[in-house]
């Protein structure tokens, strides 16, 4: 969800020499069929975030004082199901990350995801905040000591309240960074990749009868599927697509099923009414679809350059437009016309993220980088072994004097 930088890697790789049946030490030998960005990423990125946003402001009815049902009559419906722009943003993500990492050391990878992240997030909890604080609706501020907390991006298992209800998200996607650091560490290749996706689809299968809190809190069983699918989706694009790798795209598609299932009762639950339920899985095949698209360099025509902008506004948006449209909505719903503030609302959301994105997330973003690459660059400097002294040819080595005896 989280990512944008996703131009491919560059450079011609060598031919890899491999028997027959086996993958190579490095893997396959990659295409270079991949244009300079995938601005098809980007405008799906975005989509996902409309989705989110739509769910929120015209299908969920938190801030309206009348149900959604009555106030948006025909878009309450099609909104309901926006909830799934998130999963979008987990299939993508797989996608993505995987080629962010691509050739790249751990300390490259922890860097990226820090100066991607975490300068719009910091805008995202302050701004959320004193928007909460000045604006009071359906929700408030949280204490100083927990929007402190938040800014650590770790509140979720700290077991303090998110400033946000949107950043839940975040946990899940830190998480899979961190079992996909474990493959970068020893370094990315295709038979490597493979092998986490058998691993992680494993562990998330035997994890579900052990019921285990913690252990269903690391490998995500119910979230798995579709950072899965998204690697087989990149290593597609990157190789080529292989019967075993459709075999594990359709694989994930049919396991995360289940979930996606409790996911749609508890929108409903959300939302205090019924949808149908086929609605769902034929949007999640769709997702489906349209990243195999981009994998199999079908929409590699889309390169509209506003979609570079549209990819960059997705994160701020995501993060600015739950809380603080509730209580806007709230204050201004009986001033203003539902239609024009919703329109105002989504439309000020863009302005607020594309500022976050040109005035914080660009400079901000240089800073953390040379600043956590020079720590970075540090600590292996600090961990090198002491280089030892080599005794010059022809002299004897002095034993050091021994101290007077008493």
């Amino acid at each position: 969800m989280t990512a944008v930088d996703h131009a491919p890697p560059t450079g011609t790789p060598r031919p890899v020499k491999r028997s027959i049946g086996r993958l190579g030490r490095s893997g396959r030998k990659p295409r270079s069929t991949a244009p300079g960005r995938l601005g098809a990423l980007d405008g799906l990125r975005l989509g996902a975030a409309l989705m989110v946003v739509a769910y929120h402001y015209m299908a969920f009815g938190q801030g309206w004082s009348k149900p959604v049902t009555k106030t948006f009559p025909h878009a309450y419906l099609p909104a309901s199901y926006g909830w799934l722009g998130v999963y979008l943003f987990f299939l993508i993500s797989g996608f993505v990350i995987c080629l962010s990492a691509w050739g790249k050391p751990l300390g490259s990878f922890f860097v990226s995801r820090v100066i991607r992240l975490y300068p719009a997030y910091w805008v995202g909890v302050l701004a959320t905040s004193l928007v909460l604080f000045l604006i009071p609706g359906p929700y408030h501020a949280l204490s100083l000591s927990d929007i402190a907390a938040n800014l650590t991006m770790f509140q979720e298992p700290l077991g303090i309240d998110s400033v946000d209800g949107v950043y839940w998200t975040l946990w899940v996607e830190l998480r899979f960074y961190l079992l996909f650091a474990l493959v970068i560490w020893r370094g990315l290749t295709y038979r490597r990749a493979v092998l986490f996706c058998c691993l992680w689809a494993t562990a998330s299968i035997v994890a579900v009868p052990l019921n285990s809190d913690y252990l269903n809190g690391l490998i995500l069983p119910d979230q798995s599927w579709y950072f899965i699918a998204g690697i087989c989706f990149f290593l597609m694009r990157k190789y080529r697509p292989t019967i075993f790798l459709w075999m594990m795209v359709g694989f994930c598609f049919l396991a995360s099923q289940h979930y996606l299932l409790l996911a749609h009762a508890q929108a409903e639950k959300h939302m205090g009414r019924h949808i149908p339920t086929w609605p769902t899985v034929v949007l999640l095949a769709v997702f489906f679809l349209a990243v195999a698209a981009v994998a199999l360099g079908w929409l590699n025509r889309i390169q509209w350059r506003w979609l570079t902008t549209a990819g960059a506004l997705t994160y701020p948006v995501y993060l600015l437009h739950e809380y603080i449209g509730w209580n806007i909505i709230r204050r201004f719903q009986n001033r203003v016309p539902h239609g024009l503030l919703l329109v105002g609302l989504v439309t000020a959301m863009l302005v607020g993220a594309w500022l976050v994105h040109r005035l914080v997330e660009r400079p901000l973003s240089r800073f953390l980088r040379d600043v956590l690459t020079k720590a970075i660059g540090e600590i292996r400097e600090l961990s090198a072994p002491a280089p030892t002294s080599t005794p010059v040819a022809g002299h004897r080595p002095v034993s050091p004097q021994k101290e007077p005896q008493p």
